[in-house]
Formats: structure tokens, C-alpha cells, sequence
């Protein structure tokens, strides 16, 4: 058996390494073996290399390396096979690798040995999800797929767009800046001390003509500019709790610098924010006819419900030395004060507008409107700016162009993308799924 054995290797030896045996004196060496063609090389080196990405727990790399070697020795018919055999095989070697060490964790005297091993190994428990073996849908995008999506969005895109814009183009709205107009002739160089000083009148009067004709509802706004209700510390200024339970009156945390009065009582509603509260009015006439602002429901009705309690009265507000907006009804919960709770849902932007009211009156083209409204609110301090707005609404929403004008954006550049790619596709066409263009199909001087 030995000598057999010695025979044997040395067969092998021969055959590998061209080494001459069992020669008689004389004798010519037999010629050496052709070398095995590339191809079959290559294949053997790639599973060479799937059995080793095998043993690390990786039967997918092997099915890998398995495919390509079939498709190397002209056996492409086997690929799925392979695959779905070391796929099957890799499992196995998980699970009991899995279950050899929980196996080793369980015993008495090797815990310590199994949880070193579970804290060195790198290899996750098997799942389809750690494995990547999910079900997942891949399209192919051929160039009829893209050129069909494209023009598919252009052509959702595109209507929708010009919709958008012309139902912003229904929306009429009037817009009078009157913080500057509002000020007397004496006092455009000391604007400050106009507004500080309670002994001038606030008082003013505008004229507005209607352009269009204008269907009720009518709504009110007014707009503030260059007021940053977005600022950290403005926004901080409040307590919720405070504005939700009378019970919890006391707590005016977080409402710093207005949480108290000077000697010590807590304001409700306290912080910035209530204590900044716009103040300005207005009121309509058209000729000698009343046009009344309905000021019922401007507010969030989740605000109204959750956030303002039914049963917390304003106290000691704006009682100090320096008052900084307008003024609260003792007699009325927070929850009726629709003005403060408008004005306490803040405004993302520096410049906003707020509803003031709606009115329920159809106006004509060329309407006149007198508006008397006083002038209270301290935008100069800031360099800030009041407007008055009066604006109708379609099934969108306000005055808008924003919307329109990108979806018609968005679907012409479907458009341009729809039409640039098939005339790429017809002038330089490519054959989809041609091998000739994988990197190990290109010549050496090509790369």
C-alpha cells in the first residue's frame, strides 16, 4: 500500500511538475502536458475563491464565483442551479455555525469561552434581510420605459400647472402699505416718537378702488414685514400649559423677560409673544353703507379646543411700565380671544400675513372702499412695514403662482428629457444587454 501510494503521488508529481519517473536508463523523457487553456484557469481560480468566501459564511459570493465559472467552461445552462445550490449550502453552514455556538453558550464551564466567541465574531445571524435575500423588484429601464415615464409626467405635469395659475389669476386682492402714509406731515423725520407718544392721534383714513369685481367671503389680512416672529427666543417666550389650565396660572416658565409684574404676580398669558400682540383696527364703509368684518372663526379650531383653556382669564397684562402691543378682555376666556390666538400661531417667514376678519358683502368693479383704521402697532422701531390686504379665494387657496409655475416647470424639463433622449436613442442606438460593452469583454487598448 505504501509503495502504491508512493506511485501514485509521484503520478501527480509527474504530471504537475514534469518531473521524470520510473525511467530506464537511456530512455527519453516523455514531453510535458500542454497547459491547461486559459478559461478553464480562470475558472478554477474563481472557485477556488467561492469554497473560501464559503467557508466564511458567504454562500452568495460562492454562487457567484460559481456562475462566473460555468459561463467560463461553456456551461452557462448551470448557472441557476449553482447558484441556488450554494445559496442552499451557505444556509446550512450558517445555521449550524448559529447553532454550535449557542450550543457552546449553554454549557456550564464554556459561557465564558461562548460569549467571547459571540463578542469576536463578525458574522450576523441568518436572515434574509442580513443576506440581502429579500424579495425586490429591478426594471430594466430601456430607453422606451424612460422616454414613456418622461413624457407621462410632462404630460400630468404640464395641465396641472397651467390650472394652478389660472386659478390664482381669479383671486383679486387689494394691498395698501399705510405705516408711512399714516404718519403726519410733522413727523416723517421722528416716526419713533409718533408712534411712542399717546397724546397724537393714531387715527388715519384710506381710500382703496376695487379692481375687480369681488365675491364674498371677502378676507381681511393684515401684513407685517421684516418681523421675525421665527426668532429662538420670541418663539420660546410662552408656556402652554399656562394658556391651557387655569390651574397652572403660576407657572410662567420659559416666558422670560414678561413673566411677572413688578412686584411679583404672574402675568397670564405671559412671554413675548401675548405681550407683542398686533393691535391696529379697521373698519369699512362703502359710500354710506357699513361693510361689517365678521371676526368669528379666524383662528385654528385645534387651537380654539386645545391649546387656549375655556377657563383662563387674562391677568395683570400688559400692566407694566411699557406696553407692547395690544390690549386683552379681562371678562373672556382665552379660547373666545381669536386675535391673540392667530397671532400666537408664528409666522415661519419675516414677512406674513394674519387674517384679520372676513367680510360677507359682494363688491362691485370700481367700488370705493374708506377705510378708517388706527395706526397702533410699533413697526418703525424695526424698520418693519404694515399692509392692509383684502383678497377673495378660489378652490386653491389665496394668490399663489408659486404652484403653477413649478409643476409647469418641472413637466417642461419631462419634456425636454422625453425628446432629448429619443432622438439620443435614434441617432446613436445601442443594442440593450450587448455583452460587448462589460469591462471584461473590452479589448486592452479600448479601456
Amino acid at each position: 500500500m505504501e509503495g502504491c501510494s508512493s506511485q501514485v503521488w509521484q503520478r501527480q508529481i509527474s504530471s504537475y511538475a514534469f518531473l521524470p519517473v520510473n525511467l530506464k536508463q537511456g530512455e527519453a523523457p516523455p514531453p510535458p502536458p500542454p497547459p491547461p487553456p486559459a478559461a478553464t484557469l480562470r475558472a478554477s481560480n474563481l472557485a477556488r475563491r467561492g469554497r473560501l468566501f464559503q467557508r466564511r459564511g458567504s454562500g452568495l459570493r460562492r454562487g457567484q464565483a460559481a456562475v462566473f465559472a460555468a459561463r467560463f467552461v461553456g456551461r452557462p445552462e448551470r448557472e441557476e442551479e449553482v447558484l441556488v445550490g450554494a445559496r442552499r449550502t451557505g444556509r446550512r453552514r450558517l445555521a449550524a455555525m448559529s447553532n454550535h455556538a449557542a450550543g457552546t453558550s449553554n454549557g456550564g464551564s464554556a459561557d465564558g469561552d461562548g460569549a467571547a466567541a459571540r463578542r469576536n465574531t463578525k458574522m450576523p445571524k441568518y436572515s434574509k434581510f442580513t443576506q440581502q435575500e429579500l424579495p425586490a423588484c429591478k426594471p430594466i429601464l430601456t430607453p422606451k420605459w424612460v422616454v414613456s415615464v418622461f413624457f407621462l409626467v410632462g404630460i400630468i405635469f404640464v395641465p396641472v400647472g397651467v390650472v394652478s395659475l389660472l386659478a390664482a389669476r381669479d383671486v383679486v386682492e387689494i394691498i395698501d402699505r399705510y405705516d408711512d402714509a399714516c404718519v403726519p406731515d410733522n413727523m416723517t423725520d421722528n416716526k419713533l416718537a409718533y408712534i411712542q407718544n399717546p397724546n397724537i392721534s393714531k387715527n388715519c383714513t384710506r381710500t382703496l378702488t376695487v379692481t375687480e369685481d369681488m365675491n364674498q367671503p371677502i378676507f381681511v389680512y393684515y401684513q407685517l414685514d421684516n418681523f421675525y416672529q421665527n426668532h429662538r427666543r420670541y418663539v420660546k417666550s410662552r408656556n402652554d400649559g399656562q394658556l391651557r389650565d387655569a390651574a397652572k396660572a403660576n407657572q410662567t416658565s420659559s416666558c422670560e423677560p414678561e413673566k411677572t409684574t413688578a412686584d411679583g404676580k404672574p402675568i397670564v398669558p405671559c412671554g413675548l409673544i401675548a405681550w407683542s400682540l398686533f393691535n391696529d383696527t379697521y373698519s369699512f364703509t362703502r359710500g354710506n353703507e357699513s361693510l361689517p368684518v365678521d371676526k368669528k372663526d379666524i383662528s385654528w379650531k385645534s387651537d380654539r379646543e386645545h391649546k387656549f383653556g375655556k377657563n383662563v382669564y387674562p391677568s395683570n397684562f400688559q400692566n407694566g411700565a411699557l406696553k407692547g402691543g395690544g390690549m386683552l378682555d379681562p371678562s373672556a376666556p382665552l379660547s373666545e380671544q381669536e386675535d391673540l390666538i392667530v397671532w400666537m400661531r408664528t409666522a415661519a417667514l419675516p414677512t406674513f400675513r394674519k387674517l384679520y376678519g372676513r367680510i360677507y358683502i359682494d363688491l362691485k368693479k370700481n367700488d370705493t372702499i374708506t377705510v378708517r383704521l388706527s395706526n397702533n402697532y410699533n413697526t418703525y422701531n424695526f424698520g418693519g412695514k404694515k399692509k392692509l390686504v383684502l383678497s377673495t379665494a378660489t378652490w386653491l387657496g389665496g394668490k399663489n403662482d408659486f404652484l403653477g409655475f413649478a409643476y409647469v416647470i418641472v413637466g417642461g424639463l419631462c419634456f425636454f428629457l422625453a425628446f432629448a433622449f429619443t432622438l439620443l436613442y435614434f441617432i446613436k442606438p445601442r443594442k440593450l444587454g450587448d455583452h460587448n460593452y462589460l469591462s471584461w469583454n473590452r479589448h486592452p487598448a479600448g479601456r
